[in-house]
């Protein structure tokens, strides 16, 4: 792309053409790849990309989904319709089903699932033999994610390397791998939460409803907003009030808190996530909080 072209593209254009190039690179270079979809507003850009960068033929990948059983309904379902109208294939495993074969044991009934992803995805990855998962991570979300590639080499056991990454000079990918070894690929790894929500207004794109406000019962603990539900219910001793809430992020139900807020519109969302000083997993990911290093740690052991 010439410099005169770039100059005359708005941020948008630029960051989803990068996004493109990357999608196109992946398809290229790699076999067998999988596009990880969940129906959170990341993965929601992501096939807009897709439809970008491919259409009117198919994707050249399946949509996958690990679904740990505890996702929030509105979201499984809304990823459920996006697919069906779509027309493209969604693959859904869950960790209920690595719990059943023995591959993931709780060490108490009421432990998050969330970290044990990790297994099911591993056991997805070698049950269709995908070589490269393409995902809608940001380097703006977690530190652990600042510093990981674009293309995001993972060895034959799934674990990724610090300080075993490859080069990316000039926009130029490797997503080349050996037999059992995967790409993780990150196309929107430099977009902001900010360019997100501006991208989903620019492209008027449709969102699970619990991504605006909306009246929640939920607890206050340890400076986060604990949703109330059948998975989450009160304890004794806690205080359940109804709060008008959005989710900034979605996950699991057990490790992912909604923040208080009136924005009921994307412009609204704009405007709050332009003046916000804390991440959106700094505000609302219970599971970040058991240590500084949570995130790395799970991404070495084949977390997404």
């Amino acid at each position: 792309m010439s410099t005169l072209t770039r100059q005359t593209l708005t941020h948008l254009d630029w960051l989803e053409a990068e996004a493109i190039h990357i999608l196109r690179e992946v398809a290229g270079q790699c076999s067998n790849p999988v596009l990880l979809f969940s129906g959170g507003k990341d993965s929601i850009c992501m096939l807009r990309l897709a439809e970008k960068a491919f259409r009117p033929g198919r994707f050249p990948f399946p949509l996958m989904h690990i679904d740990t059983g505890h996702n929030y309904k509105e979201v499984t379902d809304f990823r459920d319709k996006r697919a069906a109208e779509l027309g493209e294939r969604l693959i859904v495993r869950s960790v209920e089903d690595s719990m059943a074969r023995g591959t993931v044991v709780l060490k108490t009934p009421d432990e998050s699932r969330n970290k044990h992803q990790s297994v099911t995805l591993l056991e997805a990855i070698e049950e269709f033999g995908f070589n490269a998962c393409i995902g809608g991570a940001r380097r703006d979300e977690e530190k652990a994610r600042a510093k990981e590639r674009i293309m995001s080499f993972r060895d034959e056991f799934g674990q990724w390397d610090p300080k075993n990454q490859r080069p990316e000079l000039w926009n130029l990918f490797n997503a080349r791998s050996h037999k059992g070894e995967n790409i993780r690929a990150f196309p929107i790894s430099n977009w902001t939460e900010l360019d997100v929500w501006q991208y989903i207004e620019r492209e008027q794109l449709e969102l699970p409803s619990i991504y605006f406000a909306h009246v929640r019962p939920v607890v206050r603990k340890n400076g986060l907003l604990q949703p109330v539900t059948d998975v989450t219910p009160a304890k004794p001793g806690d205080v359940v009030e109804n709060v008008q809430v959005r989710f900034r992020t979605v996950g699991d139900i057990t490790c992912t808190a909604p923040v208080e807020s009136d924005a009921d519109t994307v412009a609204k969302i704009l405007l709050e996530t332009a003046t916000t000083t804390i991440t959106e997993r700094g505000a609302t990911r219970m599971d970040d909080q058991t240590s500084d290093a949570s995130m790395e740690q799970r991404k070495k052991e084949g977390y997404f």
